[in-house]
């Protein structure tokens, strides 16, 4: 019998700690969730908040509640009242408001569910002061509050937010095995998966949603990297162009996620209090802003892939490239590029992540990384 636990893949230890957790009911009020990019925290964390708040609360050996009814859909939707996501807002991390903001809502009662869950990622960009802010309630939070914190390694949250927290380890999970899991969860063949995983940085639940769209997601990548074969072609104007074209096609979801919110909003206005709705308006910008993040990571994951790919065939190890279907292009950069070179185009890539990190313009940015890739590369 399936439960909420199953999509937890590449970490049975994980999973079965989390589903003794539930059935015994030995949920602690922090958790800390480490490990590596890819390694699957995220998808656990929902899946841990959609155990704690059915309310069937069925229990038993495998302890993932239902994972069928209305709460548990809501949760895996991310549509859930009670469960509320946070990544950094600021520019060097966390906001202080944005800690303060959390604080006073975890004073609040729950709206749908007997419990709230709050999942903090990207932990490690929580500085001392927004820390300060969060300290006391993370220490003596209310009795139906559960805080996930989600970080890549333990040395990089502060001592004071680690010492209040359960800590739970993520391993790193080998691509190979990371592949097996993506095809056996989507009918893809191990090609597809591995392109995929690389699109994705390699997050596999986020490869199982970028396969499981469709057509749409791998027809975006196939034009980024056709875009990446024409730079050393194109005049400056032609790739600030092109730039503008990646960015608009990279955010296309977003207008989907634009009018279902808009639905929900519509929806929700005859029943919901006027601060309630101000509440749902601002989780739907946060998610949005998310969304918005997590396309331009997923356009730079492409790009980075492409530049992989010419490394390997520029170090005589072709049979370690992953975009298989454009290897004739990839041979044809390899020969005017070096390695040298192609790992230049790779730290701009980086560089490029962290400036949108930063909240720099992403048209800029993705202007001045194909710039650099032309330069090197093209």
């Amino acid at each position: 019998m399936a439960d909420a636990f199953d999509c937890i893949v590449g970490q049975p230890q994980v999973r079965e700690f989390l589903r003794a957790t539930t059935a015994n009911d030995r949920i602690s009020h922090a958790y800390l969730f480490a490990g590596p990019a890819g390694s699957n925290k995220t998808q656990a964390a929902y899946a841990f908040a959609q155990a704690i708040l059915c309310p069937k609360g069925a229990k038993g050996p495998r302890g993932g509640r239902c994972g069928a009814c209305d709460a548990c859909d809501k949760v895996m939707r991310r549509k859930h009242p009670d469960v509320r996501y946070f990544a950094p807002e600021g520019a060097n991390g966390y906001l202080i408001e944005q800690m303060r903001e959390m604080v006073t809502d975890a004073s609040m009662a729950p709206i749908q569910a007997k419990k709230k869950v709050y999942i903090i990622d990207r932990v490690d960009q929580l500085g001392t002061s927004a820390a300060n802010a969060f300290l006391k309630t993370l220490e003596e939070p209310p009795g139906n509050v559960v805080f996930i914190l989600l970080g890549r390694t333990c040395d990089g949250v502060l001592p004071t937010i680690l010492s209040r927290c359960q800590v739970v380890p993520f391993r790193h999970i080998p691509a190979s095995e990371a592949a097996g899991i993506v095809a056996q969860n989507t009918g893809a063949s191990l090609l597809h998966a591995r392109i995929a995983i690389e699109a994705c940085g390699g997050s596999i639940s986020r490869a199982i949603e970028f396969l499981a769209a469709g057509s749409a997601r791998m027809e975006f990548r196939k034009r980024v990297l056709d875009t990446l074969e024409r730079l050393r072609h194109c005049e400056d104007w032609d790739v600030v162009g092109m730039a503008a074209d990646l960015i608009k096609a990279a955010n296309f979801p977003l207008d989907a996620a634009r009018q279902q919110f808009e639905q929900e909003l519509a929806q929700n206005q005859d029943f919901l209090a006027k601060s309630a709705l101000r509440q749902l308006e601002a989780r739907q910008k946060r998610q949005i802003t998310a969304k918005s993040s997590e396309c331009m990571r997923q356009l730079t994951a492409i790009i980075r892939s492409w530049i992989r790919d010419v490394m390997m065939i520029c170090s005589g190890c072709s049979d370690l490239v992953i975009n298989q279907d454009v290897l004739p292009a990839l041979q044809a950069a390899a020969q005017r590029a070096t390695l040298p070179s192609a790992l230049c185009a790779l730290r701009a890539v980086d560089e490029c992540e962290a400036s949108i990190a930063y909240n720099v313009s992403p048209e800029a940015c993705i202007d001045a990384l194909l710039f650099k890739v032309k330069e090197v590369i093209s």
